[in-house]
């Protein structure tokens, strides 16, 4: 689901907590005020929630009804809005929830007298419905198109004029106040996965109403969190407690030695255990930092300059970090980094043996070494640590200059020039992240690689709002990105190939294979088994061989954190876990 720029970037969702006699005051004595780093995001609509730095900050606000576990592993879906799981009928096609009761949404002057009301099944309902108009333009409606009954004609119905949101669609019923029911066309495993994911989210009516155009920028959710500032989008966003929060509590299980590790100390108490979150726009690891080594951050990513001067040969702390309690942690991410081409673009995209040969040029050793040897190189869409990775296969497509010249003179581009101009074969790519030295000194060395077989690549550096943008309008020859799992099910990581998920959706290289979408649709009704692990792996090799990406790389997670940094544990879906950490003032600074 979520896009993400660099691997590194990915620690950004995580708030760091503030440290320093002159930010405590900001605060009464005894609270605790969190200081973290993001990106510009797209704002706090649910039906936007697209990437991770706009899903992190709609996490904090609003939520759906159910969440991942954060302590247990295997990654396990829990009730957070629902009074419980789902009631799934015999025939896997109708699904009946139940909503908590007593949950009320934040205060906000679009409720009568400014009071938050009582969350009802009604909600659900129509945020689901705004998710399907096409007038909210959501990038995130793949989730649901195909799968409930009379979803789509009520969207197919939106793009020549304004529904009516008061009028009853057949597979989504309001039983009573608090039970909604699912009607789907077919068995739909995912779906309880999928009603973990904020763009279906409980929006209150009241407030997209009341506030028209501006909701994106004026929240009212559940969540733990409410918003104080947003003033300066490109600077910072403030966030605190929501005082109507519904008394969702802090985990009392999770693994063998998490309970040693201090992980279940809190166990059983009412969040979120922070008072206020401030998050400022960092666009670089450097900047990070530097912040971390003054106290002001809880936790850092490792810049790649600076990782040799932090973590030894045999990977671990220096000595004097560890002296001052900073801790390490290392994970492998559920993630896969990639350049795309778009397959609509004129030159890139009919021409597979262009694509091939660019493919081969890339020098994946090399590449890894660039970043501190924290990646593992790809073989295709799936990290290792997903169901239907297979070991024993080759790479997509190994490092090999002479092949790649091959495959260019036979593409038509002989030593990288166009027989009809004489001219070297100029490529646009374009990359978010603009101000990121890190982004720019990888980028020429991708242009280094194609260099080697006379291809130019012309890089374009965008924000991150408007390189979205850009993927979502198909305007990118070539782009650089990545794709974090959603949610723990190697479907998702398919839906990058999937034909209808073509931009604005998740298939922003708008590739089209009629065999994989027949395999993707039988695969995506199938649970668990060996016969759904082969329908992955015959998946996997026509993308490899058609090559709409060249796979890059999957990253590994260094992450620095402070000793008075509390209930950090490493999760794949981490959008809503600020609400776990809290920090220990009495050892900040110290």
């Amino acid at each position: 689901m979520p896009r993400v720029a660099l691997p590194t970037f990915i620690i950004l969702l995580v708030c760091a907590a503030t440290a320093g006699p002159a930010r405590a005051t900001l605060m009464p004595s005894g609270q605790q005020p969190f200081f973290g780093t993001t990106d510009r995001i797209r704002g706090f609509d649910p039906v936007q929630a697209s990437d991770v730095y706009t899903v992190a900050a709609i996490s904090k606000v609003y939520e759906g009804l159910y969440e991942f576990e954060y302590l247990v592993r295997p990654y396990r879906v829990r009730p957070l809005l629902a009074e419980s799981m789902p009631e799934i009928s015999a025939d896997r096609l109708t699904y009946t929830i139940h909503v908590k009761k007593g949950v009320r949404f934040a205060d906000d002057p679009c409720f009568p007298g400014g009071k938050g009301r009582e969350l009802t099944a009604e909600d659900f309902i129509y945020s689901w419905k705004r998710l399907a108009d096409t007038h909210n333009r959501s990038p995130r409606y793949f989730n649901f198109e195909g799968r409930i009954v009379g979803l789509d004609e009520f969207r197919d119905k939106s793009v020549q004029q304004k529904v009516d949101y008061d009028k009853p669609i057949e597979g989504l019923r309001v039983l009573d106040r608090y039970t909604l029911q699912i009607l789907l066309k077919a068995p739909y495993p995912q779906l309880t996965y999928v009603l973990t994911q904020a763009e279906t989210f409980a929006v209150p009516r009241e407030a997209a109403e009341f506030y028209g155009a501006e909701f994106l920028n004026h929240p009212v959710g559940t969540g733990p969190f409410i918003v104080a500032d947003w003033r300066w989008h490109n600077y910072r966003i403030e966030y605190v407690r929501n005082p109507n929060y519904h008394g969702d509590t802090y985990p009392t299980q999770g693994e063998p030695g998490d309970r040693e590790r201090g992980l279940l100390v809190d166990a059983g108490k009412p969040l979120p255990l922070l008072d206020r979150v401030t998050e400022y726009v960092i666009a670089d690891d450097s900047t990070a930092w530097l912040k971390f080594l003054a106290g002001d951050l809880a936790m850092s990513p490792i810049s790649r300059d600076n990782f040799g001067a932090v973590v030894t040969q045999e990977r671990e702390l220096t000595p004097e970090l560890r002296a001052r309690g900073i801790r390490l942690d290392v994970a492998l991410q559920m993630a896969t980094f990639y350049v795309g081409f778009n397959m609509e673009d004129p030159v890139v995209g009919p021409n597979k043996k262009l694509r091939q040969a660019l493919a081969c040029a890339v020098d994946l050793k090399k590449w890894v070494k660039f970043y501190n040897d924290r990646l593992l190189p790809a073989k295709g869409i799936l990290p290792p640590n997903v169901e239907g990775y297979d070991s024993n296969a080759p790479p997509a497509y190994a490092f090999d200059l002479e092949r790649a010249k091959r495959l260019l003179t036979e593409a038509g581009y002989p030593d990288g020039r166009d027989p009809k101009t004489g001219r070297r074969l100029t490529l646009n790519f374009d990359l978010p992240q603009a101000n990121d030295p890190q982004e720019r000194q990888s980028t020429d060395l991708l242009a280094h690689f194609f260099d080697a077989i006379g291809i130019e690549l012309k890089p374009s550096y965008n924000n991150w709002p408007e390189f979205l943008k850009k993927l979502e309008r198909k305007q990118c020859q070539m782009y650089r990105l990545g794709w974090i799992v959603p949610y723990p099910d190697a479907i998702n990581f398919f839906d990058l190939f999937y034909g209808p998920n073509e931009s604005p959706g998740p298939n922003e290289s708008n590739y089209k294979n009629p065999e994989f979408d027949k395999l993707f649709e039988i695969a995506r009704v199938m649970d668990d088994a060996p016969e759904r692990t082969e329908r992955f792996r015959q998946m996997e090799a026509i993308v490899v061989r058609d090559c709409p990406f060249i796979f890059l790389s999957h990253p590994l997670s260094y992450r620095l954190m402070q000793p008075w940094f509390k209930n950090y544990k490493y999760h794949d879906c981490p959008y809503p876990n600020s609400k776990f950490y809290k920090v220990d003032p009495a050892r900040m600074n110290h």
